[in-house]
């Protein structure tokens, strides 16, 4: 049993969909890997991946089953362009969508960018337990999102409400 203000430290996956990217021009997965573990946090695994659909439900497949895995946050593939292809991967792996997340994401987001925050299809879901948030692929975007919603959702003292009473299920523990 976990204490109700007690931190507990999760295991997080931070996977960057890009067909550019590579570790040294990553600058929205470090960003989010700096910020996890700046929370207390555990890198549980790091993956850049090609904006092909079934390479990202590959890797995220493999994050799911992992019962080490609690969190998976993704950046990029969420817009428009021809190859974004985020939500039609990882939406289908949903058990649960979080319908708020993208809707307070973008609200948020408007007072940043503007109504450039259409373009965004952010959206977050659970899949076997395991909370998956997926994020648009800029620094910024990452910052809004970990700092507004997610830093929060994954601290266990958040109140009134937070995801890791979900998350300890997994691990058959119950706070």
């Amino acid at each position: 049993m976990i204490a109700v203000n007690a931190f507990v430290s999760l295991n997080v996956a931070v996977m960057t969909v890009s067909d550019t990217r590579d570790e040294a021009s990553d600058s929205s997965g470090a960003y989010l890997v700096e910020a996890l573990t700046e929370a207390g946090h555990q890198l549980a695994d790091k993956a850049i991946v090609k904006d092909d659909i079934y390479q990202i439900r590959a890797v995220l497949s493999r994050w799911i089953a992992d019962a080490e895995v609690d969190a998976v946050v993704l950046t990029g593939g969420t817009g428009f362009s021809g190859r974004d292809s985020t939500p039609e991967a990882v939406s289908v792996l949903f058990d649960k969508h979080i319908e708020g997340f993208g809707e307070v994401f973008r609200a948020v987001s408007y007072d940043e960018i503007g109504s450039s925050t259409i373009q965004s299809r952010a959206l977050a879901g659970f899949a076997n337990n395991t909370v998956i948030f997926c994020l648009p692929g800029s620094t910024g975007a990452c910052r809004t999102g970990w700092n507004a919603l997610i830093k929060e959702q994954l601290d266990s003292r958040h109140r009134p409400c937070n995801f890791v009473g979900v998350l300890q299920t997994r691990r058959g523990q119950v706070s």
